[in-house]
C-alpha cells in the first residue's frame, strides 16, 4: 500500500508539473516552415486548394464534407484518423500565390489559422511556405504541443505529404524553417 501511495503522489506531483509549466507558456505560438517542390504554381495551389481530394493524398484526413458556405466563405469539416472531425472555413484565397484558412469550431481546446504562401523564381520549382498561428487554450494540450507532440508536426506532415505528389527540390538562398513564439 506504501508503495501505490508513493507512485499517486509521484503522479500527482508529475501532473502538477505539466499544469505548471502549460500555464506559464503563451497562449498563441507561430510556426513557418517552408519547402521547394517541383511544380507549377498552378500545379501546387490546385493541389492544396481541393478540400475534396484531401483523403487521397494528405495522410491524416480520412474524409472531407463540404459544408455551405458562411458569408460566400468556404467551410468544410475534415475527419483525421486520430481525432474528432473539425470544421475550417477559407478566409482568404489568391490563385497560384495565397490560402488562408481558419478553424471554424468555437469549443475546442486550440484554434487558429494556417496561411499558404506559394512563390517561384522558376517555371517548374515553386516553394509552399506554410504559416501556423496556433492558439492552444488548455495548458495540458499547451505542454503537449510544444514539448510531446511538436508545433510544427502538423506543417512537417502536411510538406511530407506534398513531396510524394512532387518531388522536392533545393530552395535557393531560403531557410529551410523557423518558428517562434508569442
Amino acid at each position: 500500500m506504501r508503495y501505490v501511495l508513493i507512485a499517486v503522489g509521484i503522479l500527482a506531483v508529475l501532473a502538477g508539473a505539466v499544469a505548471v509549466i502549460g500555464w506559464s507558456l503563451p497562449t498563441h505560438h507561430r510556426v513557418t516552415l517552408r519547402r521547394a517542390y517541383r511544380a507549377t504554381p498552378s500545379a501546387l495551389f490546385a493541389l492544396i486548394s481541393d478540400v475534396r481530394a484531401f483523403p487521397s493524398w494528405r495522410s491524416d484526413v480520412k474524409t472531407v464534407e463540404v459544408l455551405p458556405e458562411d458569408g460566400g466563405r468556404l467551410r468544410w469539416r475534415e475527419a483525421t484518423k486520430n481525432g474528432s472531425p473539425i470544421t475550417y472555413a477559407l478566409e482568404q484565397s489568391v490563385p497560384d500565390q495565397l490560402l488562408v484558412g481558419r478553424i471554424a469550431d468555437e469549443h475546442l481546446p486550440f484554434g487558429g489559422s494556417w496561411t499558404y504562401e506559394l512563390a517561384s523564381d522558376t517555371p517548374d520549382v515553386t516553394t509552399l511556405s506554410i504559416t501556423e498561428d496556433g492558439e492552444v487554450y488548455n495548458p495540458i494540450f499547451r505542454f503537449v504541443s510544444r514539448y510531446v507532440m511538436g508545433q510544427s508536426a502538423t506543417i512537417e506532415r502536411y510538406l511530407d505529404d506534398v513531396a510524394k505528389r512532387f518531388p522536392p527540390a533545393a530552395i535557393p538562398s531560403a531557410p529551410s524553417s523557423g518558428s517562434s513564439s508569442r
